[in-house]
């Protein structure tokens, strides 16, 4: 699906209507000293490995795409979730 680069949509810091910056959200690199990936990295140890069963079938095709809108005027940063798309195309619109 195409979608605009920018956008002109609410801004909660601004107050009104400004144009934002789109972009996709992409998640960062999971830090592997955070208590959490320790505990799981000591539990997977020895024999029985995976504490969790894998999951074989997937019910979903797709994941639905979260949106970072980034305020031109202020640089506030809001999240808003996108719908189910296979891939998602930023597209530069010129009026």
């Amino acid at each position: 699906m195409k979608f605009p680069k920018k956008i002109r949509t609410y801004c909660p810091r601004c107050g009104t209507h400004t144009i934002h910056s789109v972009s996709q959200y992409k998640h960062g690199k999971r830090r592997t000293l955070s208590e959490g990936e320790r505990r799981y990295r000591r539990k997977k140890e020895g024999y029985g490995s995976q504490r969790k069963p894998e999951q074989k079938k997937f019910a979903k095709t797709t994941k639905k795409v979260l949106l970072k809108l980034r305020c031109t005027k202020c640089g506030y940063t809001v999240f808003r979730l996108g719908i189910r798309l296979k891939k998602i195309e930023l597209v530069d619109v010129t009026r």
